[in-house]
């Protein structure tokens, strides 16, 4: 029970509705409720795909080249490098400003190329993967560690500047932005040992193991 407005009383039971309009209302109102759900849900994946691709852009405008190389290596890949035409190989090895294909020679052992990346023009084969914390590691070397690591084995190797010239002979000295190469003929003798030349880092397009002697790739980058 309860107080009318003029002292008297009401019976609770007649402010329930007929029979089976509450059950009715109150399936419509769920139904209502169920729907505003849905909408809110949509929504919210809209927004969150949404932000989804936001992320996935700028990450991707944060990416190197070598990022992107990073998650490709071990895999073959074909490069126009600039005065040493196109080079097909697998990327061996990779640092800061720099890469390694090891390119395998018809009839003759495989070599291992440095390229610049500055000396890259194009790119084939990458996977389209790319995470800019894989390979942390060999990226933090930078073009002059690698090559003082090559000078410090001693191997004969050939340089090729931007312009296509060739020098052959063994790196003697890396310097903040220049190469000491002592030239040596690639007669695989030794002999004829020639003077120091120096070349620009700026200058260096590919460094390249020399050949064997006599080998169908000696006259290859």
């Amino acid at each position: 029970m309860r107080l009318d407005g003029k002292g008297g009383s009401v019976a609770v039971d007649n402010l329930r509705p007929p029979p089976g309009r509450g059950r009715m209302g109150r399936m419509r109102w769920s139904r209502l409720f169920d729907d505003l759900e849905a909408q809110l849900r949509a929504e919210e994946r809209a927004e969150l795909l949404a932000d989804v691709a936001e992320h996935t852009r700028a990450r991707r405008g944060q990416q190197g080249l070598t990022d992107r190389m990073a998650a490709d290596l071990g895999r073959p890949l074909r490069l126009r490098v600039a005065a040493a035409g196109v080079l097909e190989g697998t990327l061996a090895e990779l640092g800061a400003d720099w890469l390694v294909l090891r390119v395998e020679l018809p009839g003759a052992r495989a070599r291992s190329v440095l390229v610049p990346v500055a000396a890259v023009r194009a790119v084939w084969g990458l996977s389209g993967r790319a995470d800019p914390h894989e390979g942390v590691a060999q990226r933090r070397l930078g073009l002059r560690h690698a090559l003082r690591a090559i000078s410090r084995d001693r191997a004969q190797v050939r340089l090729t500047d931007l312009e296509g010239g060739q020098l052959s002979g063994t790196i003697d000295r890396v310097g903040r932005d220049h190469v000491d190469l002592r030239e040596v003929p690639e007669d695989g003798t030794g002999r004829g040992r020639g003077h120091t030349v120096v070349m620009p880092l700026a200058a260096l397009a590919l460094v390249a193991s020399a050949p064997s002697a006599g080998s169908p790739g000696a006259g290859g980058a």
